[in-house]
Parts: C-alpha cells; sequence; structure tokens
C-alpha cells in the first residue's frame, strides 16, 4: 500500500498510507482544513527477480567472447584467450 503526502493549508506536510484504489483525501484529518496531493519523490519501487542489470540478461557468445563462460566451454573458443 503506498503513502502518499499531503499539505494541509493550516498544518503543513503529513503522509498518509492509502490504497490506490482510494480516492485521494480532500481535508486534514488533524484540523480539517484543505489539502493538496503531493507529487512524491520517494516511490519505493522494489525489482524481484533477475533481469535487472547488465549481467543477467547477456547472451552465452557475449559471455564467451568476454571469457566469463560459467561452463568453461565456449561455442566459439579458438582454444586461446587474448592477454
Amino acid at each position: 500500500m503506498p503513502t502518499y503526502e499531503y499539505k494541509c493549508e493550516k498544518c503543513g506536510v503529513f503522509e498518509k498510507m492509502q490504497p490506490i484504489t482510494e480516492n485521494p483525501l480532500t481535508s486534514c484529518p488533524e484540523c480539517e482544513g484543505r489539502v493538496q496531493r503531493l507529487i512524491s519523490k520517494n516511490v519505493h519501487v522494489v525489482y524481484k527477480g533477475g533481469g535487472f542489470y547488465t549481467t543477467d540478461n547477456r547472451s552465452p557468445d557475449y559471455k564467451c567472447s568476454e571469457g566469463k563462460c560459467s561452463d568453461g566451454k565456449c561455442s566459439n573458443d579458438s582454444g586461446s584467450k587474448a592477454s
């Protein structure tokens, strides 16, 4: 559930955890003043699983050309490595 930032005309800035489907607040829970939802810079995105780093999606041919084959058997290996 995301946390949204609001700015109250009387109280100042506060945070409220709300479901995405819930409408934005229109009044402050403390003083009943008018509030405006702010655009937050803190998104809290969590990436799970593989594929988020450049090394995760490299093809076997690329890995072999870089000398980083995990099994040591490169299909394009000529038997010598460049120094």
